[in-house]
Formats: structure tokens, sequence, C-alpha cells
């Protein structure tokens, strides 16, 4: 026994140094922490398996004894020694299992710490883009100094006889203001064909680039909302899960809370005391409801873990594609190059910032893949290589 008390501090000590060491999120933080995770539940197999094959052996060799024992006294002994062989190899069963729940446990709170991290990055980011009052102030031309000149211009030279001046909606109107605007200076008789031609030559760009790409900018706006909208739901029910992973130890601080005070150590403090004391029920007989209870406690997180996965995997697919439609629409406007000293500062650096959303989408926010012979390695212990 004290060589698998041994091998259960070792695995605490691996499995909650790798947990307080995952300090960089980075691109393969997902991968290294599944494969550290099916290493150390083969470490802990192989241990135990070397401690039972001598015990099974000697189990096999008393049984087949004690088949052809004829006298009661040896009977007896055969019987006892029997028992204790088999109540050993259960108790050691028991400790494995243990083993491989705290590896799962830990492994599953390094994941979730690695997606809070992620999911408040895309949250920083979507608030940056949602909140960029320039897309909305460059796809009207009313936001526009020159276009803003011109309509104070005719508004000066109007005719006050066949003239008339918009409402406050309507001048703000991009399709009304420009349409009034082009009217009163065709109809406009206070002003030179000469003036008339300048005029339009000092907002031909920028009427042409907001009316193509008016539609184009609202809608990557306003997908932009709902992306970011979609990343609160997510990490709300990151939040949930925390919830669910931590409620069977006791462990009652708030995901936010916990990595803001790196309180890490506390967990693994919760959860030591809890395998102990699943470890103590499991050797009463009359308790072996209670445990089984309890381990499914600490197990059943792992399965909301991968359901959860599945969510944000497909929420970054949503949103990776979503950006690749931003950078076609911002990709599409013909006459970027002859207008490229007219068109707003903005413009540019959005379409920058997308292609980099677009990359982050592919590198620092992809997916956390999982194939089948992962997934059933992780949710039941079982290597399908076994």
């Amino acid at each position: 026994m004290a060589f698998l008390i041994k091998i259960a501090v070792a695995v605490s000590i691996l499995s909650f140094a790798t947990l307080c060491s995952a300090r960089s999120e980075n691109d393969g933080a997902f991968d290294a922490i599944l494969e550290s995770w099916s290493q150390e539940t083969q470490n802990v197999q192989n241990s135990y398996d070397s401690i039972n094959a001598p015990l099974t052996k000697q189990l096999i060799l008393v049984t087949n004894e004690l088949y052809t024992a004829t006298q009661l006294e040896k009977q007896v002994v055969l019987l006892i020694k029997k028992d204790q062989l088999e109540a050993q190899l259960k108790q050691n069963k028991a400790s494995e299992l243990n083993d491989i729940s705290k590896i799962r446990y830990l492994k599953g709170l390094q994941i979730i710490r690695i997606l809070y991290g992620k999911i408040l990055a895309l949250d920083h980011h979507f608030a940056t883009v949602s909140t960029l009052n320039e897309i909305n102030k460059i796809s009207n031309p009313n936001n526009y100094q020159e276009f803003a000149g011109i309509k104070e211009l005719i508004s000066v030279k109007k005719d006050k006889k066949k003239g008339f001046d918009l409402s406050e909606i309507l001048g703000n109107n991009i399709y009304t203001s420009v349409i009034h605007s082009f009217v009163s200076l065709f109809t406009n008789e206070n002003t030179t064909k000469l003036e008339k031609d300048q005029n339009i030559s000092d907002i031909e760009c920028i009427l042409d680039f907001t009316l193509q790409m008016h539609n184009d900018l609202n809608t990557i706006y306003f997908e932009t909302v709902f992306l970011q909208k979609s990343n609160e739901n997510m990490m709300q029910e990151l939040d949930k899960l925390f919830i669910d992973f931590t409620k069977p130890i006791k462990y009652k601080t708030s995901l936010k809370e916990c990595r803001e005070t790196d309180d890490w150590d506390t967990i693994g403090t919760h959860l030591n005391t809890y395998l102990a004391t699943l470890t103590e029920t499991q050797k009463d007989k009359a308790l072996e409801s209670k445990a089984h209870r309890m381990r499914i406690d600490l197990e059943f997180p792992i399965d909301r873990l991968l359901q959860y996965i599945t969510q944000y995997n497909a929420f970054i697919d949503q949103g990776s594609k979503f950006y690749e439609k931003f950078g076609i629409m911002l990709d599409s406007y013909e006459n970027e190059q002859k207008c490229a000293n007219k068109i707003p500062v903005e413009y540019t650096n959005l379409k920058k910032g997308v292609a980099i959303a677009i990359e982050k989408f592919n590198t620092a926010y992809k997916p956390v893949e999982i194939n089948g012979s992962k997934m059933k390695e992780i949710l039941y212990g079982i290597n399908e290589y076994d």
C-alpha cells in the first residue's frame, strides 16, 4: 500500500504542477494538454498493471490450489487468501480510477482556463470592432467635410422660389440627402457650370465610395455586434460549466474571480480533500452506492466540457466564415485605387483589422481538435490500442 500511496502522490504532484505551470496560452496548448493527458493516464495504468500482475498471478495459483485441496483447514486458509487478494485487486482498481479521475479533472480545468482566455480575447476584439463608430461614419456621406461643405454652399445660394430644405431626419439619410443635393446643385441658377463641375469633382469619390459600400459596411457592423453577443453567451456558458466543474468539490469562487486572483491552488486542495473522502468511502462496502455517486459527480463535468468544446468549435468556425465574408466585402470596392486620396483611412484600417482577425481565427482562436479515439479516451479513459 505504501507504493500505491507514492503513485497517488506522484500523480497529484505531476498533474497539478502541469496545471499551475500552464501560463502560456499559445496555439499548441490544447495539443500539449491532450498529449500529456494521454501520457499521464497511460503511466498510471502501466504502474497499476505492474502492481496487479503478480497479485493476479497469485490469485490464479490460489484458486487452482483451492480446487484440488481436500483438507478443510487448508481450504479455509486458501479461501481467506483468495478473498484478501481479490479485495486488494479491487482496492487497487479503485485507487487507479481515482488517480485517472484526478488527471482528467485537472486537464479539464486547464482546458477551461485556456478557453476562458481565448473567449476573453475575442470579447476584447469584438468590443473594439463593434464600438468603432467610424464604421457608421464612413458609410454616410453626410459625415464627410467635403459633402457637408457643398450642402452648406447649396443652402446659401439656393433659389428661394424653387429650392426647398429637408427635415433633419431626411437630411441625415444617405439617399435623400444625396438626391436632394444633386437636384439642388443642378437646378441652382446661382452657381456657374464651372462651380458645379468643381463641386462634383470634390465629392465624386466620397459619393461613389459611400453609395457602393454603405450596405456592406453596415452589414459588417451589425454582424460583428451579433458575433460579440454570441461570444458573451459563450462566456456565460463557460461560467456555468466552471460552476458545474467545481460544485462537487465544494469550490464556490467564480471563474472570473479565480482567474483574477490566481486561485487555482485552492481548487487543487479541494480536489485532494474530495478524493481522500472518496477513497475512505470506497473502503466501506455499505457505502458503495455513495462512492459510485461521488465518482459520477466528479466525472460528469468532463462530458459537459466536451459538449462545450463542440459549441466553441462551431462558434469559431462561424466567426471565421463571417470575417472571410467581411474581407470579400471590403475588397469589392472597385475604385479604391482611383479614389485612394479621398476614401477614409478608417476603411484601410478596417481591411487590415479584418485580415488580422481572419488569421487569429485560424491560429489563436482556432477550434479544439479532438478526434473520435481521443474523445473516447477523455470520456472513458479507454485507449483503443490497448
